[in-house]
């Protein structure tokens, strides 16, 4: 893993950063990567996450990215525990964090979700909703828009992808937002090409998953 990590990090240009989605792996292997100098670390599971923050509690290095789809019912959880959100997929969903981030006294950075071609299996704003809504989401006192996260519906080839990556850089641009959250293990090369500042990998580093089988919802958003 050091190995792969290093490599990894070596090969990134200035200004694109190493999101290890540690998703289904222990905190033994987190605490490891962290050891090299790993800093920012993604989960998407709530339930699965806390107990490796509280394992890893020591490392005050660490800064935890939530990733996966965030129901309202564990808002107030993820807001206490992560510094980003990348999966803000919703007017509704951005209200709500930016009401209970108030509560909490915290102001919580956050990535909105586009979704730039048909897929079922996805959520995120459509290029118009984003455009319609983006004044009163930039209005929102306790979020912190630092950028537009996407995924790539399984089926496209790596062009395909990296058009639809392009779309995103494009579109994060245009609203003035530095980051863009895309690219995984199998198409980062072509993501940072597109204009990606966070790459989302996990199989590339970790190896498989040790956890178990997730619903097919998750393993979409597991990289």
């Amino acid at each position: 893993m050091s190995a792969r990590w290093r490599d990894l990090v070596d090969r990134l240009p200035v200004g694109v950063h190493l999101l290890a989605v540690s998703k289904g792996h222990p905190a033994a292997l987190i605490r490891q990567l962290a050891e090299l100098g790993q800093q920012d670390f993604a989960e998407s599971r709530l339930q699965e996450a806390l107990p490796k923050l509280k394992a890893l509690a020591d490392l005050k290095g660490l800064r935890w990215h939530f990733i996966g789809r965030l129901q309202a019912n564990k808002v107030r959880g993820v807001v206490r525990s992560f510094a980003v959100i990348h999966s803000v997929d919703s007017q509704s969903l951005a209200v709500r964090i930016s009401r209970i981030a108030a509560e909490e006294q915290c102001c919580p950075e956050v990535m909105l979700q586009v979704k730039l071609r048909d897929d079922p299996t996805k959520g995120g704003f459509s290029q118009e909703q984003l455009k319609q809504v983006m004044p009163d989401l930039i209005e929102l006192a306790h979020l912190k828009i630092i950028g537009l996260m996407t995924m790539a519906p399984l089926e496209l080839s790596l062009e395909q992808r990296g058009e639809l990556f392009r779309e995103c850089r494009d579109l994060a641009d245009q609203f003035d937002l530095p980051d863009c959250s895309m690219g995984m293990s199998s198409d980062w090369p072509v993501a940072i090409k597109a204009g990606a500042t966070w790459l989302r990998l996990g199989s590339i580093l970790f190896g498989a998953r040790l956890s178990a089988t997730r619903s097919s919802v998750d393993e979409i958003n597991t990289v």
